[in-house]
């Protein structure tokens, strides 16, 4: 009677029906149509229309706009004529940052006023002119490079009045490349010297991300046994980590008994060791330890059932993936979908932003007569005689077009469609891996009964069913994430005028959406889930999905907690140990007997260690994200196999002995066949 109270008080709270048994229901239904039609016209619209502002930003757009420096006359450095000359050099670097000429501020040029030229490497020291080559008989092509001068200039030809031709260094020489800053910090350099590191230890860092993926592997796999131990050990160094504090704070506070300092005297104070001598401070810090303490005590005695749910079902789905391995290689299908929204979305960006022509503009530097002034403006890229100091000026790019007056317009396209294609194939991923774990789930004879290629058939289904669903459900998070990136840009761009309260409202909004966005993605993800076995379209399934776990609110917080402990163990023991295997490998602590590799060779130890470390990580979240999904599904199946099923010879059970043993239920009608749980 009491569990039937319950049950209706947990009903009146959260609305819904139990699933009711069907007959039929041998998991997910093979009998299906498509759903969300509409979601999936518009998805596909939106595709298309992403790619044709992609052909179009192809034509129009040259990236080497900005991949490549330029010169004075405009010419690219690095490509084209000056294919051998891939840096510019500044004369005068300090213009860059000081001038204040009135033509060049109103023009709006973006390069720097003074002279540049393409050379094939920048020099490496200062001189000026001496006295003596003011001398008749000395050559200019005895006192300068002629590869520091401008194209224009032919030392061999030219007499001494180059020095009111050429403002050649008459500050600060600045040399910049593509790969090249101030300061000498050559990029350019390190990065070969970094390809030299890679080049050399690149066997060792795969066999660093093979440990890393053999050790996610195992740990998986060795949850199915390892499970309840490690969760008990964890929640048991919990209570030890608590007990401890108590009996420190009771300590400390035993020895400033005595003492005559006491919270009114110290009063307010930025000096927060003070506190620490003060005999009240202990109290408040053993009462605040007690009694969390004892909640943790109490939640654990009471929770020990549902505990024991959690590790049945983290080992039964450690069993599920050892049945069907191919579903850890999905994150590799997931991780090449996602690389080619990226690379598109960025090329695209890249070519919309170069897609008009560029605009340039003669302009005199330095000029001191009206023939070079009046020549200021002029849309003509071609240096006059007459004014040997004018320069090509890039101003803009060309906004004049019906493409070029909806850039702004199309980059928003871009990152909304970019967004949306990476929700989209997120879900599609979720929802291939739930309908794979959901057929083993309700295999009442296991491995028996399981379908072959049970990844292939899940994701064989997403795509032929249920786009339209998936894509409605990425739109949803897609919108709260723009409304998000809104905020962010409106906090960047009026935070200097915000006051208190302004900035008060500001993070609460920010807040609540960061929340929303946790709380979609926690529904999409349950969404698919019932999607994947039910066929249903996406707001049937987020009901069903939200209704069942309400129904079920305790186990969905224990089941939750007690994952993402163990999976951030799993994590910090996999990218810890192979980040510490690395790091004493090539720094040279640890030597391999017969090994060609010296850690002494690399110039910098450490990209490797980061790179292994970074794969680690990255290997070990593809592994636990396949995991975590397995989890969740069969929690759901778990469920739905309580509420459909009494363990009757006409309603038998699907979970696996140790569940039904913990419930303490079990099944009238023994399984068939040569299948074990």
């Amino acid at each position: 009677m009491g569990e039937f109270m319950r049950l209706n008080k947990l009903f009146f709270l959260f609305p819904g029906e139990a699933a009711q048994f069907d007959p039929t229901f041998k998991g997910p239904i093979k009998n299906r149509g498509c759903t969300d039609i509409i979601c999936c016209i518009l998805f596909m619209a939106v595709i298309l229309g992403y790619i044709v502002v992609g052909i179009l930003a192809w034509l129009y757009g040259d990236p080497r706009h900005v991949l490549y420096p330029r010169n004075s006359t405009g010419w690219f450095c690095g490509i084209g004529p000056n294919k051998n000359r891939p840096n510019v050099l500044y004369f005068d670097i300090l213009k860059c940052a000081t001038s204040i000429n009135i033509m060049a501020t109103a023009l709006n040029g973006l390069q720097c006023p003074t002279t540049q030229v393409c050379v094939e490497e920048c020099p490496s020291s200062f001189w000026a002119v001496g006295v003596g080559s003011y001398l008749p008989d000395v050559k200019p092509a005895s006192v300068f490079n002629q590869s520091l001068c401008v194209p224009s200039v032919d030392l061999a030809k030219t007499t001494l009045v180059i020095l009111n031709l050429l403002p050649f260094m008459s500050a600060l020489c600045f040399c910049l490349s593509s790969g090249t800053f101030v300061n000498g910090f050559n990029a350019r350099e390190i990065g070969v010297r970094i390809f030299e590191d890679f080049a050399s230890s690149w066997p060792w860092i795969l066999i660093g991300l093979l440990i890393a993926m053999v050790v996610s592997l195992l740990f998986l796999l060795l949850l199915r046994f390892t499970a309840p131990v490690m969760v008990w050990v964890l929640i048991i160094g919990v209570l030890g980590a608590g007990a401890y504090g108590i009996w420190h704070c009771y300590w400390e506070y035993d020895n400033y008994k005595n003492s005559s300092s006491s919270i009114t005297n110290v009063g307010f104070t930025t000096n927060f060791s003070v506190y620490l001598q003060v005999q009240e401070t202990w109290l408040a810090f053993l009462i605040i330890i007690s009694v969390a303490e004892a909640i943790i005590l109490l939640t654990l005695i009471f929770l020990r059932t549902r505990i024991l749910i959690a590790i049945a079902l983290i080992q039964e789905s450690s069993k599920a993936i050892s049945h069907m391995m191919s579903a850890l290689l999905y994150p590799l299908i997931t991780f090449v979908l996602l690389l080619v929204c990226v690379a598109y979305w960025g090329a695209t960006a890249l070519y919309l932003a170069t897609s008009g022509g560029p605009i340039y503009r003669v302009v005199a530097l330095n000029a001191t007569n009206d023939e070079c002034k009046s020549i200021n403006g002029s849309v003509s890229c071609d240096p006059q005689v007459s004014c040997p100091s004018a320069s090509c000026i890039f101003i803009r790019y060309n906004n004049e077009g019906l493409l070029q007056r909806n850039i702004f317009n199309l980059q928003i396209y871009n990152a909304v469609a970019f967004l949306w294609c990476v929700n989209f194939v997120i879900a599609l991923g979720q929802c291939t891996l739930a309908g794979a774990f959901a057929s083993y789930y309700w295999a009442f004879t296991k491995p028996d009964d399981i379908p072959m290629f049970p990844v292939c058939g899940g994701f064989i289904r997403s795509l032929r069913y249920h786009v339209g669903s998936l894509a409605f459900g990425a739109l949803i998070l897609t919108l709260v994430q723009i409304v998000r990136i809104l905020l962010e840009y409106i906090d960047h761009k009026t935070r200097s005028a915000q006051n208190p309260v302004a900035r008060f409202i500001m993070c609460c909004m920010k807040c609540c959406f960061w929340c929303l966005e946790k709380f979609i993605k926690f529904l999409n993800r349950n969404a698919y889930i019932m999607i994947a076995i039910y066929g249903k379209n996406f707001c049937v399934s987020a009901k069903n999905a939200f209704m069942l776990l309400m129904r079920n609110v305790i186990r969905v917080v224990v089941l939750d907690k007690v994952t993402d402990l163990l999976l951030f163990f799993g994590k910090l023991l996999v990218v810890g140990g192979v980040g510490v295997l690395s790091f004493f490998f090539f720094s040279g602590r640890i030597l391999l007997p017969g090994s060609t590799f010296r850690s002494e060779t690399l110039n910098y130890y450490w990209m490797p260690i980061i790179t292994v470390v970074f794969g680690s990580y990255l290997i070990a979240h593809g592994f636990f994200s396949v995991y975590n999904m397995c989890v969740d599904t069969l929690f759901l199946c778990f469920l739905e196999d309580l509420e459909r099923n009494d363990g009757s010879l006409q309603k038998p059970y699907f979970m696996s002995k140790n569940l039904m043993k913990i419930l303490n239920k079990s099944n009238k009608a023994p399984k068939k066949g040569k299948g074990k749980d």
